[in-house]
C-alpha cells in the first residue's frame, strides 16, 4: 500500500544545456535557463522524490504547478532542485519545490501530484486518441 509520509524529499541536479534555454523553447529571446525547463526540473524532482514508495502498476502525473522563476542562469551552469511532499489529500500529493543555480535561489514553486493506476490512466488515453482519429 502506498503511504508515503510528509517529509519525504529528494534533490536533483542538471547541467544547463542550450536545449534548455529560453531561445530553445521559444519563451523568450535569450540564452538562459527557460521557464519551461525549470518546471521540468522541479517535476522530475518530486517524481524522483516518490521513487521506491509507490506499490507496482501505480505511478503520479502532474496536476497543478505554480513557478515563480526568480533568476537567469546561463548556459553550463549547474541548477540544483529540492522537492518535500508537504501534504497527502486522497490521491493528491502536494510538493514545496526550490531550485538554485551555483550562485542563488533561482525558482520556488507549489506542484501537486496524483497517484494513477497506470494501466487503467494509459487505457483511458488510449481511448480518447481512438475516439477523436
Amino acid at each position: 500500500m502506498f503511504e508515503p509520509v510528509p517529509g519525504l524529499s529528494a534533490e536533483f541536479k542538471h547541467t544547463v544545456l542550450d536545449t534548455d534555454t529560453a531561445s530553445h523553447w521559444g519563451s523568450g529571446g535569450l540564452p538562459v535557463f527557460s521557464t519551461p525547463a525549470l518546471v521540468g526540473l522541479m517535476e522530475s524532482t518530486a517524481v524522483i522524490a516518490l521513487l521506491g514508495h509507490l506499490p507496482p502498476g501505480q505511478t503520479t502525473v502532474g496536476g497543478h504547478i505554480d513557478v515563480h522563476h526568480l533568476a537567469a542562469t546561463p548556459v553550463g551552469m549547474q541548477v540544483r532542485a529540492r522537492a518535500e511532499l508537504i501534504a497527502i489529500d486522497g490521491r493528491k500529493l502536494k510538493f514545496k519545490v526550490q531550485a538554485w543555480d551555483e550562485n542563488e535561489l533561482i525558482g520556488e514553486a507549489d506542484h501537486d501530484r496524483f497517484v494513477v493506476d497506470e494501466a487503467r490512466f494509459m487505457a483511458k488515453v488510449t481511448s480518447k486518441a481512438t475516439k477523436y482519429k
